[in-house]
């Protein structure tokens, strides 16, 4: 099984060679049903002049981008921590640095 950081560092390489060319900072929020290998997406852009705008990353982007979150989350059931099943991916182009806030569903 790949290990957590070369998830991480896949995610980001994907993140710069499918976001647009003028982005500065990509933020993805990404939903992760628990069902399956599925995903609810959301992507933007924030350039230089600090104007954020979505973009459409291909669908293999997406593919491949789902089954890499798929692998990370499979990393956490595993593990036996509490499984996310959503989060927050915000990766800084000009500093090269990833950072990813999980959300976790609400047991009622």
């Amino acid at each position: 099984m790949a290990r957590e950081q070369d998830l991480l560092q896949e995610i980001g390489q994907m993140l710069v060679d499918t976001g647009p060319e003028s982005a500065n900072v990509i933020v993805v929020r990404i939903e992760l049903y628990p069902q399956g290998d599925a995903c609810k997406y959301e992507f933007d852009y924030v350039d230089s002049s600090d104007k954020t705008e979505w973009f459409r990353p291909s669908a293999r982007a997406v593919g491949d981008l789902t089954e890499l979150l798929v692998k990370l989350r499979n990393r956490s059931l595993l593990s036996g921590k509490t499984v996310w099943t959503k989060c927050e991916i915000n990766f800084d182009v000009l500093r090269n640095k990833l950072k990813i806030n999980y959300g976790y569903d609400e047991i009622v």
